[in-house]
């Protein structure tokens, strides 16, 4: 039996309702045989149900990734501010410490220049 014209000669001509229901289970038997996935199809309406859902979980991840993303924006800029302001300190005393070094030296080398002339 591989038509549907042949499922209905055989009901037609079925000489009881136990022989029709006979005939029907195994039609059904045969299409779950040729089609084992046919349990785990779905409708339009479940497909479009579970797209909405998902839109709306993407939605909202997309949502809290902005607001981290923000929280992250706000304290990198604070990161930087404080390393900006410890490096500008660091520029600050080596500044300083050269100087307190160079003046001297400057002092020491204008000594030793006098002393040179004196000497010639």
């Amino acid at each position: 039996m591989g038509s549907v014209v042949e499922l209905y000669e055989a009901l037609a001509s079925a000489p009881d309702e136990r022989a029709r229901a006979r005939l029907i289970a195994a039609a059904f038997e045969r299409l779950e045989e040729r089609y084992p996935h046919l349990p785990d199809l779905v409708t339009h309406q479940q497909l479009r149900e579970t797209e909405l859902r998902l839109q709306k979980e993407i939605e909202q991840v997309r949502a809290d990734l902005s607001l981290q993303i923000e929280r992250l924006r706000g304290e990198v800029k604070t990161d930087i501010e404080q390393l900006r302001g410890e490096v500008t300190t660091a520029i600050e005393r080596s500044r300083n410490s050269l100087l307190m070094w160079l003046i001297p030296l400057m002092f020491a080398q204008v000594g030793a220049l006098a002393a040179l002339v004196k000497l010639l």
